[in-house]
C-alpha cells in the first residue's frame, strides 16, 4: 500500500492503485467516510449515504477483478444536493423540499454511477442555489476548512468545503452566476463551469434554467478534465443539451502554454479588488508568462452591468420554476389551510426562506405588465451586448484572467444583512454565464489570514480544453492546489 495519505492521492493514483490491489474500494470508501464523520462541525453534507456507498465500492471491487475499470471505478465523490439521487434526499437546501427522496438519477449522477463511483452523499448549497455563502441553507451554513469562523462561498458551499477537507476526492456542484467558481476560490480549489448546454441539466433542480450549469469541484485540473469528461455529453432528455463532441479533457491536458495569448480586461483590475488578491493575482499571471504565455490588453465594457442584468433575469427565470413547488405533489405541505389558494400562500411562505422569497418577488415583479420590457426586455438585450464583449475579445486572445473574487473569504453573518453586498462577489464570475462560457478558478495564493485566492480563467465557447490545459500546466508548476487547511491533513 502507498505511504501517501489516501485523502491527498489524485484520481489518477487512486485509480492506478486500485488496479495493482494495493487498497480496495472497499477501504477507501470507508476511509472517507471516517473523515466525513470526524468533520461533522463543517456540516458540508446534508445527506452522507454509507450504506449505499460502501454498497458502489463492493461492486466496484468486483468490476476491477473483472478487467471492467474505468478512470473512475471505485472512486468516491459527492453531490451537490440539487441532482436528483434515486432513492436519496434531495432537498435543495430548502424546507419545502426537506422530505423529497427523488424516484429517479440525474444524467449527471447516473453517467457518474455507470462509470463505476462511489456516492458517499449529498453536500450542503444555499437553498435552490441561490446565495454566495451558503448561508441560505435550510440546514445551516456550511465552514471554510481553512477558517471555520468563514464563509466557504456558495451556492456549492458544502462541495468546497468536503472537497478542500479532503472528505471527497471531488464533488459535483452547479454554477448559474459564480457558484463553483466563487467557492473554489474561497477554498483554495480548482472549480470549473463548462459551457452552457454541455453538462445535462436533466434531474438538477432549476434555478435559472437558460445560466444553470453543471461542473465539477476538485484539488486539481488533472481531476476535474476525467470527471467533466465523463458528465458531459449530449443528453435526449435536455432540450438545451448540445449535440457536440466531447474532447478528451484528460488527453489534451499537455497542451503547452507556449504561444497561448492570455487577454486582462481593465475592468477586472480596479480599485474595488483586494490589494492581496491583486498581488496574488499579478504573480499567478507572471507565472504564466515565464512559462511562455503572453499577454494582452483587453476590453469588457459591459462587464460591469453583469449584476444588474443577472439580477434580473434569474430571478425571473427562477419565479417561473419555482412555481411548481406548491405541496400538492411533493416536498413541504402546510399542516392547516382554508382552500387551494390557502395552502399555496401558506406552503410557499412555510418551505421557502428569504432569500428564495425575495428573489421570486423580483422575478414576478420584472416579469409583470408594465415592466417587461423595462427591465426584462432591457436586460436580455444587455446580455448580448456582454456576449459580443467577448467574442470581440476572443479575437485577440485564447483566454481571459483575472481575479474569480473580489475578495478572500468572509466571515458568517458578516455580509447576510446586505444582499446587495452579497451579491457583488459574483461581480467577476456571472457575466461568464450570461454569455454560457466556460470559467474556472485555480487556486494562486493566499491573503495574509491565510485564506486562498482564486485565479480566474475564461474561454472560448465550448473551449473547456484549453482551459483545463493552462490549469494544469500552471500546476505542475505551482503547489497551491497541493496546500491542505490546517487540521485536515
Amino acid at each position: 500500500m502507498t505511504d501517501a495519505p489516501l485523502h491527498h492521492r489524485s484520481i489518477t493514483a487512486h485509480a492506478r492503485s486500485l488496479r495493482n490491489r494495493e487498497y480496495s474500494c472497499l477501504e477507501l470508501t470507508r476511509h472517507f467516510l471516517a473523515r466525513i464523520e470526524a468533520a461533522a462541525d463543517l456540516n458540508a453534507f446534508i445527506t452522507v449515504t454509507a450504506e449505499h456507498a460502501l454498497k458502489q465500492a463492493e461492486d466496484a471491487d468486483r468490476r476491477i477483478a473483472a478487467g471492467q475499470a474505468t478512470a473512475l471505478t471505485g472512486i468516491p465523490l459527492a453531490h451537490k444536493d440539487l441532482f436528483c439521487t434515486r432513492g436519496v434526499l434531495t432537498s435543495c437546501g430548502s424546507k419545502i423540499l426537506a422530505n423529497f427522496i427523488s424516484p429517479y438519477d440525474a444524467t449527471v449522477v447516473d453517467q457518474l454511477n455507470r462509470r463505476g463511483a462511489v456516492i458517499l452523499g449529498k453536500t450542503n448549497m444555499d437553498e435552490f442555489a441561490m446565495g454566495s455563502s451558503n448561508e441560505t441553507s435550510h440546514y445551516g451554513p456550511a465552514r471554510n476548512p481553512w477558517d471555520k469562523s468563514a464563509v466557504p462561498g456558495g451556492s456549492s458551499g458544502g462541495s468546497a468545503a468536503a472537497v478542500a477537507a479532503r472528505l471527497t476526492p471531488v464533488a459535483t456542484g452547479t454554477d448559474t452566476g459564480g457558484s463553483i467558481r466563487q467557492p473554489a476560490a474561497l477554498c483554495g480549489l480548482t472549480g470549473v463551469k463548462p459551457s452552457y448546454g454541455r453538462v445535462s441539466r436533466h434531474g438538477m433542480i432549476a434555478f435559472a434554467s437558460s445560466l444553470d450549469q453543471g461542473g465539477v469541484l476538485s484539488r486539481c485540473a488533472e481531476d476535474a478534465a476525467i470527471v467533466l469528461h465523463a458528465m458531459s455529453g449530449f443528453d435526449a432528455n435536455d432540450s438545451t443539451s448540445l449535440r457536440h463532441p466531447v474532447p478528451d479533457y484528460p488527453a489534451l491536458l499537455d497542451q503547452p502554454i507556449a504561444g497561448k495569448t492570455i487577454g486582462l480586461p481593465g475592468e477586472f483590475f480596479g480599485p474595488g479588488v483586494d490589494h492581496e488578491v491583486a498581488r496574488c493575482v499579478d504573480q499567478a499571471i507572471a507565472q504564466l508568462g515565464r512559462m511562455g504565455a503572453k499577454t494582452v490588453p483587453v476590453e469588457l465594457p459591459n462587464s460591469a452591468a453583469g449584476i444588474p442584468c443577472y439580477y434580473v433575469l434569474a430571478p425571473a427565470e427562477a419565479s417561473s420554476n419555482l412555481a411548481r413547488f406548491d405541496g400538492v405533489r411533493y416536498g413541504h405541505r402546510a399542516a392547516e389551510y382554508a382552500d387551494l389558494d390557502d395552502l399555496y400562500a401558506k406552503t410557499r411562505g412555510e418551505g421557502f426562506g428569504a432569500e428564495v422569497k425575495r428573489r421570486i418577488m423580483i422575478g414576478a415583479y420584472v416579469l409583470s405588465s408594465g415592466y417587461y420590457d423595462a427591465y426584462y426586455l432591457k436586460a436580455q438585450r444587455l446580455r448580448r451586448l456582454i456576449a459580443d464583449d467577448f467574442k470581440r475579445a476572443f479575437e485577440r486572445c485564447d483566454v481571459i484572467a483575472g481575479p474569480t473574487t473580489p475578495a478572500t473569504a468572509f466571515a458568517i453573518g458578516e455580509k447576510s444583512r446586505d444582499p446587495v453586498a452579497m451579491y457583488l462577489n459574483d461581480i467577476f464570475t456571472n457575466a461568464v454565464n450570461l454569455a454560457g462560457l466556460p470559467g474556472l478558478s485555480i487556486p494562486a495564493g493566499f491573503d495574509r489570514n491565510g485564506r486562498p485566492v482564486g485565479l480566474h480563467l475564461i474561454g472560448r465557447y465550448l473551449d473547456e480544453a484549453t482551459l483545463l490545459s493552462v490549469a494544469h500546466r500552471y500546476q505542475m508548476e505551482t503547489d497551491w492546489h497541493r496546500q491542505t487547511p490546517p487540521g485536515y491533513a
